[in-house]
């Protein structure tokens, strides 16, 4: 066929590029949080999540999406999930760069260090994560069985991904998942049912045989699960490994894997115990603290993960208005492209501080003050980061316009991240669940409000809007004594800590901005509602990504 017409006036694809080193909001929060950390394994992980070849391993693993086999073609029942090629080197790439449980055995900013890089991952590829994360997630709670982690805590901290289907023992490195949700409770896990009868005692402790299912189980290809189940004693939490000492398979039957929205390179799935054989951890009764203190770090994640797809969203914003023509000139130069871009930019800065300071808590468990912080910003990041998330996407997909809202294969990135947005805000605690846990979290006493305090005070006086809102929080805290209260509360709580991070580890231009703006009342309800006083050309410079 004839050419028609000549293709211009379109962006190039946004590959090749470092995205750690080419982050400077993202590397400016590094350096605050853990400035003795050694950044050369960040840098060599954002060259190769931005290359072209890794981006390729992104997106056929997204549309080449798991593939459940119940039983090989002898009629055995073999409970096994099929990945496309491309879903194994996403995941040899997070391992081989220590975002599982590396960060529990190695030295001092690990944690910062594998949040940073969580972060950068995500912006290449999000939902090959989910194991990675819950690994990371359950390795300190595999304390509470001593016997277990003395096996299987080096297989847990390897830095090296074995996908076989074999039992640990004759694997380089393993993966953990976590199966708590069920049908009838959701996030209300002491309606759970799923039954534990005690059969036994061995070298791993206390054994069980469970009778039961679970509504979302993901990752079922991992090693071993955390999971609950009603003990005599009340819910507890057990080991459950896929394959059992003796070298034969659990008794762990996938039902089927979840047709979802988005997160489609992950298999989330639904399974039933079938007699499996699993081991306790911890003691009988007590499974809801030991799942709440694993919630806190894939609560964390989540909020790193939004956070991530914030920064690529806004960099393909930003690569393509900067290169498309409009009306005369680059979209990057109309004005209200300017507002909007710029506002998004101080989103996303404010989104990566509150995650990154997170994280530096958990390098820190000693410290009362950074133990206070955890408990406090948990619930905040994870509600506010991820509650915008969705907003965020859409905005930036409306930048690139039609082209934005095109899957092609699995070429669409923005429409990808559109899809993947919600999840964030959905597992590990919906926005309800979250405001509530900070509620408790505050109303336990003067320890947690004076360590919030001692968070704001570097930003005092460098803004009248940050003054007048930090010096309101207090009495927001005290009178919220209502559940309806909870979720502007966490929203308060949340721009007060990101303001005064902004204070400390970006530019005038940023925190002002930002402090005019979320405190100051001088905003819309929308993105791209700045005051016309705001410095555009240096926020949207500084966004860049290059």
């Amino acid at each position: 066929m004839s050419p028609t017409h000549e293709v211009f006036n379109q962006p190039t694809p946004l590959v090749d590029r470092n995205l750690f080193t080419g982050n400077t909001p993202l590397r400016d929060a590094v350096r605050f949080n853990a400035p003795a950390l050694d950044t050369t394994e960040l840098g060599q992980l954002g060259e190769r999540a931005g290359s072209q070849a890794m981006q390729e391993h992104a997106r056929l693993a997204n549309v080449h999406t798991p593939r459940l086999l119940t039983h090989d073609r002898f009629g055995h029942r073999v409970d096994q999930v099929e990945f496309h090629p491309s879903y194994h080197a996403l995941m040899d790439l997070a391992v081989s760069s220590g975002l599982h449980g590396a960060p529990w055995v190695e030295g001092a900013d690990a944690h910062v260090r594998r949040a940073a890089g969580f972060m950068v991952f995500t912006e290449m590829e999000p939902s090959s994560l989910c194991p990675i994360s819950m690994s990371y997630a359950v390795t300190p709670a595999l304390k509470a069985n001593p016997a277990i982690a003395a096996e299987w805590g080096p297989r847990v901290s390897s830095r090296s991904y074995d996908p076989r289907f074999l039992p640990a023992s004759q694997k380089t490195g393993v993966t953990m998942g976590m199966g708590m949700t069920e049908k009838q409770g959701g996030s209300d896990v002491r309606a759970n049912t799923t039954q534990a009868r005690h059969v036994g005692r061995d070298a791993w402790g206390e054994r069980y045989a469970l009778v039961g299912h679970k509504w979302f189980f993901s990752a079922p290809m991992c090693d071993a699960f955390l999971v609950l189940a009603q003990a005599p004693a009340g819910l507890s939490c057990f080991f459950l490994p896929r394959w059992l000492p003796d070298g034969s398979v659990n008794g762990l039957h996938i039902q089927r894997l979840k047709d979802k929205l988005g997160n489609k390179a992950n298999a989330s799935s639904e399974v039933e115990f079938n007699g499996a054989q699993a081991w306790l951890v911890g003691d009988e009764g007590r499974g809801v603290p030991q799942i709440l203190a694993m919630g806190a770090m894939t609560r964390l994640d989540c909020a790193l993960g939004t956070s991530g797809l914030m920064r690529q969203s806004l960099s393909l914003a930003l690569h393509h208005t900067a290169q498309r023509q409009a009306f005369g000139k680059a979209l990057i130069e109309q004005p209200l492209m300017r507002n909007v871009l710029a506002d998004l930019a101080l989103e996303s800065e404010a989104a990566t501080a509150l995650s990154l300071r997170l994280a530096r808590a958990f390098d820190r468990p000693g410290d009362a003050q950074e133990a206070a912080m955890a408990r406090v910003l948990t619930p905040v990041a994870k509600y506010w980061v991820c509650k915008r998330g969705s907003q965020f996407a859409q905005e930036a997909m409306e930048c690139l316009g039609g082209n934005g809202y095109v899957e092609e294969n699995g070429e669409g990135v923005m429409a990808r991240i559109y899809r993947e947005m919600p999840v964030n805000s959905i597992w590990e605690g919906a926005g309800n669940i979250m405001a509530l846990d900070l509620l408790r979290a505050l109303h336990k006493g003067g320890a947690v409000t004076d360590a919030l305090a001692a968070e704001l005070a570097p930003a005092r006086g460098a803004n009248a809007a940050f003054d007048r809102f930090a010096d309101a929080l207090p009495k927001r805290v005290d009178d919220a004594r209502a559940e309806t209260d909870a979720r502007r509360l966490a929203q308060d709580v949340a721009l007060a800590v990101q303001a005064a991070l902004l204070r400390q580890h970006s530019p005038d231009f940023v925190f002002d901005a930002f402090c005019r703006s979320r405190l100051g009342g001088d905003w819309g309800q929308a993105f791209g509602t700045l005051s016309a006083h705001t410095d555009f050309d240096s926020i949207i410079a500084r966004a860049m990504p290059h």
